[in-house]
């Protein structure tokens, strides 16, 4: 190929390349055109868009504005009514208070118009007053010159007479009252109290305060005992108790402060008698299972207790308290039983009176709870049994009555005067309790020993157990009237000085005797 193709070729491309270099800046340019006339028409349509909005808004703000001023023009009017409103009341108020002052004037005229008479009068009161005075000492002088006597004398024996008065009008007047008071106290109190007893008739059990055992043989008390002792002490060690063990035929005597533990070792050695293998594991062994047989056996009767009173939700540890009472006496009497005794009185008499039953029957049945604890922990049995209640979520009545059922705080709730009266009824009936003749004379001689202190008091008898004092009176010395303020005062006494269950009727006497002989 020669150079002159190759430039014609070269010439032919180029023209080819600017022919194509035209043609596309012909389509840029109509492409720009047709660009443009879009953007031009979105522009107006924007414009067009923008005016309509624009009227919109000048359209919706001036109906705001209307709104507006509609609002404020009817609470300009609300304003100026309520404003006419208050200017009345404004208006009548002045009236009032203008009334008022003119009253208050016309009084200030009168009260100044009557200081003026009490004046007056209060002169004219003095002026008779010294005027009286002046013939009060003249007649004084006349009467003491009468007389004889001064006139302090005078006064101490008009005192002296007006006091025998009144001791005789106050000594009338208890005799009334206390009648009338007693007649209606007695026959409501008696009524009410004999009506829970009669429709609670429990039977008394009583339990002893040492267990024996029957051994068949002898020989059964050897083996009892075991070599060298052995058995007998890994017994006691195990239980707790004392195994008394004599010349007494048939009988093992089991001993020991706490009741449950004696009961726990009187069965155990019922069942190692009976089984006949006695060594220190087997003991160890029956002991044990004796034991939760026990436990099982109080939480039965707690719940027997809580059930027949109607006492639910108690907890398990006061359940367990109280299947230990079972086990506890009082002056023989067993706890458990009394517990429930005085539960039932004390809610058929708090129903007689209106009150909680269930409640009255709940404090009652708690009140001796610390019984079951005593031994265990320092205090007396209605404090530990208080401490008890608090803990596991009795009520306040609940611990109050356990606190205070003996009388040694304040009562602070009714139901524990009922549970009292509940205590006081259970323990004091016939053959609920025994006491020492020692302790049964002491008493009966400290009722005797306070009415006598009284004067005018000849003799005092002390009868019907100590519920009951008969007191006789000098007549020569006393009248009917002191004779009743004698009665009263020794009740009060024995109020002061003694503690006492239910309570002691006090009866004065006083005859005049007399005598004569025929010859």
């Amino acid at each position: 190929m020669t150079s002159q193709q190759m430039l014609q070729i070269l010439i032919s491309l180029m023209g080819g390349v600017a022919i194509t270099i035209g043609f596309f800046k012909l389509i840029e340019k109509k492409r720009k055109a047709k660009l443009e006339e879009e953007a031009e028409r979105l522009l107006e349509s924007a414009r067009r868009q923008a005016d309509t909005e624009r009227s919109e808004m000048l359209v919706a703000a001036k109906e705001a504005a209307l709104s507006l001023k509609a609002e404020s023009d009817e609470e300009l009017v609300a304003g100026r009514k309520s404003q006419l409103q208050r200017e009345q009341k404004l208006d009548r108020r002045d009236e009032q208070l203008q009334a008022q002052e003119d009253s208050l004037r016309k009084q200030q005229r009168g009260l100044e118009s009557s200081q003026t008479r009490l004046a007056a009068q209060l002169k004219g009161l003095a002026e008779q007053r010294e005027k009286l005075e002046g013939t009060l000492k003249e007649q004084t002088a006349v009467l003491e010159q009468a007389s004889s006597m001064t006139r302090e004398q005078a006064g101490e024996k008009l005192m002296e007479a007006m006091s025998r008065e009144l001791e005789h009008e106050r000594g009338s007047a208890l005799l009334k009252h206390k009648k009338l008071l007693g007649e209606v106290v007695d026959a409501q109190a008696r009524e009410m109290l004999l009506t829970a007893i009669q429709r609670y008739a429990s039977v008394h059990t009583s339990e002893s305060t040492t267990s024996t055992v029957d051994v068949p043989t002898d020989d059964m008390k050897g083996r009892i005992i075991g070599r060298e002792g052995r058995n007998i002490r890994a017994f006691e060690k195990a239980t707790g108790v004392d195994v008394i063990i004599d010349d007494t035929p048939g009988v093992v005597i089991v001993s020991g402060f706490d009741p449950v533990r004696r009961e726990i070792a009187r069965k155990a050695l019922q069942k190692l008698i009976a089984d006949g293998r006695i060594h220190p594991s087997k003991i160890e062994e029956v002991v044990g299972e004796t034991g939760k047989q026990i436990e099982a056996f109080m939480m039965q009767k707690g719940r027997e207790a809580a059930d027949e009173v109607n006492a639910p939700g108690l907890h398990d540890r006061i359940i367990m308290m109280l299947g230990r009472l079972h086990f506890r006496t009082s002056y023989s009497q067993n706890v458990l039983r009394h517990s429930v005794e005085v539960a039932f009185v004390s809610g058929l008499i708090a129903e007689m009176l209106g009150m909680d039953g269930d409640l009255a029957r709940r404090c009652g049945l708690l009140h001796d709870i610390g019984k079951a604890a005593d031994h265990e922990l320092e205090g007396g049995h209605p404090k530990i049994g208080a401490d008890l209640l608090r803990r596991h979520g009795e009520g306040p009545e609940v611990v109050h009555a356990a606190l205070g059922h003996h009388d040694e705080i304040v009562t602070e709730h009714p139901y524990t005067m009922l549970v009292a009266t509940g205590d006081a009824c259970s323990a004091s009936r016939p053959g609920a309790r025994r006491e020492s003749l020692e302790r049964y004379v002491k008493r009966m001689e400290e009722l005797e020993s306070i009415a006598a202190r009284f004067d005018g008091v000849r003799q005092a008898f002390a009868i019907s157990a100590g519920r009951e004092l008969r007191v006789i009176v000098s007549s020569d010395l006393t009248t009917d009237e002191q004779a009743a303020a004698i009665c009263q005062n020794i009740a009060k006494a024995f109020e002061a000085e003694l503690t006492y269950p239910g309570e002691i009727k006090v009866t004065v006497v006083r005859e005049a005797r007399f005598t004569e002989t025929a010859k």
